[in-house]
């Protein structure tokens, strides 16, 4: 891609790499350059670089909420960058880490109505961002959790749901190569369309307490390479329970594609010796992208050409 750099990207400091690799891919976009101090106290003291030069241009920023408190931090900036003049803003947010606790079962002693979901309220907080000269700022979310979340963002910005799956098409584009494993039904209806040409197997998941317990609904993974795809993992329990019931009925090899590979706690450790073909996960969570790149069957994919497009559409 040729021509001046009309587009400045900023970036969360854990976004480093993810950044530098974007403005590799093209010649229209600047890295900036933000300082994440704090004061004594421990209150951030941020300070944006260059920022004359955002006045009628396009501004970018990859955010990463890895912690509570990044929100707040990144939240700041992203405020402050429509108020430099730029002509637009778009905020690339690769994974909203709230939408979890956005599936609550309802106890037939109500005592579920007391649990807090946040998926809403970090909705409203990004919704505040302030409009630029062209409008609303588009955010660009990978993999939401739930759907619906869509919906909870107010007029003055333009939530964007896109996908990583294709990424896993791009990796394996003979149909026959592999077959798609969904461990529920909700994961087929995510990522269903997206893999039309390949063979599919569908499971469904009971859970007691903190164990997982998996049955192939349809499908016969005898003697395929077979892939669970989902759109985030924990403790990783589904996905283990999953390869388990797959091995037992034939599955020559099991791989894992995730887009958001949380794993709070290490959890991702007990992926190591579990048997797996390979396990890629997005560097969507940069963190934990970071402790388990070319640990055991663990690949990172890059999300780097995927958010170009986004950038430039």
């Amino acid at each position: 891609m040729g021509g001046h750099m009309d587009r400045i990207l900023y970036h969360a400091p854990a976004m480093g790499n993810l950044a530098q690799r974007i403005c590799q891919l093209t010649h229209t976009i600047q890295l900036g350059k933000i300082d994440w101090n704090r004061f004594d106290d421990g209150w951030p003291n941020f300070f944006v670089h260059q920022k004359d030069l955002l006045r009628r241009r396009d501004v970018i920023f990859l955010a990463a909420f890895e912690r509570p408190a990044d929100v707040f931090e990144q939240v700041s900036v992203i405020n402050a960058l429509p108020r430099f003049e730029a002509r637009s803003l778009k905020v690339i947010l690769p994974d909203f880490p709230t939408g979890t606790m956005e599936r609550l079962d309802a106890a037939e002693d109500g005592s579920e109505e007391g649990k807090i979901a946040t998926a809403k309220t970090l909705a409203r907080i990004l919704s505040d961002i302030p409009m630029s000269a062209v409008g609303p700022t588009p955010i660009v979310i990978y993999d939401i959790h739930a759907l619906q979340e869509k919906f909870y963002f107010g007029d003055q910005v333009i939530a964007r749901l896109v996908s990583a799956m294709p990424l896993l098409g791009r990796m394996f584009p003979n149909p026959s190569a592999i077959d798609i494993v969904f461990p529920d039904e909700g994961a087929e209806k995510r990522f269903g369309r997206i893999f039309g040409a390949y063979a599919k197997i569908l499971c469904s998941k009971t859970r007691s307490g903190d164990q997982r317990k998996v049955r192939i609904e349809s499908g016969d993974p005898q003697g395929r390479h077979v892939v669970i795809v989902d759109d985030r993992a924990l403790s990783g329990g589904t996905i283990l329970a999953a390869k388990k019931e797959l091995l037992s009925h034939g599955a020559a090899k099991v791989s894992v594609f995730v887009t958001h590979g949380v794993f709070p706690n290490r959890s991702w450790e007990r992926f190591l010796d579990a048997g797996f073909e390979k396990v890629w996960i997005t560097n969507s969570c940069p963190t934990t992208a970071a402790a388990v790149d070319r640990e055991g069957p663990f690949e990172i994919v890059s999300l780097a050409e995927s958010i170009v497009q986004e950038i430039m559409s």
